[in-house]
């Protein structure tokens, strides 16, 4: 008796190609999640801006970006500065900023409980660093009489 391999239909090949489908599926998830968590990255610094009828966004090329928080401390950009040396880091921006586009805009965000001092005073090292452009970031809403 002998025993041998019917013959017949050849086994199944293995498959060679990359299963695109787990991939595509992940990137998808990734999207999403980055879809959801940029906005809640863009800015941390929580101010209460006055309230203005007029004005809106500025169509600046370069923008170089002050904060003032309702405690008086400054920021560039989102880094905080040290009261000490806050006069000389925004003078030295400033003058960088001046060097590069004389048009450079500076957007100051100032909370509504700061004192106007202190506002006209950070004013003052951005015009005499040399640049004249300054826009006061405000809400858009009616300033209602309280």
């Amino acid at each position: 008796m002998s025993f041998g391999r019917l013959e017949g239909k050849p086994g199944s090949r293995p498959m060679s190609e990359i299963n695109m489908t787990p991939l595509i599926d992940v990137m998808l998830v990734l999207l999403v999640i980055f879809i959801i968590t940029a906005p809640l990255m863009a800015s941390s610094l929580k101010l209460e801006l006055p309230k203005a009828e007029a004005g809106g966004p500025s169509e600046a090329q370069a923008i170089v970006a002050l904060a003032i928080d309702a405690e008086g401390n400054l920021y560039l950009g989102e880094r905080k500065l040290e009261t000490a040396q806050a006069q000389a880091l925004i003078t030295q921006s400033a003058s960088e900023a001046a060097l590069r586009d004389p048009n450079t805009e500076v957007q100051l965000r100032a909370d509504s409980r700061v004192p106007y001092g202190r506002v006209a005073e950070v004013m003052g090292w951005v015009q005499a660093a040399g640049l004249s452009r300054i826009g006061l970031v405000t809400e858009a809403g009616s300033t209602a009489a309280k």
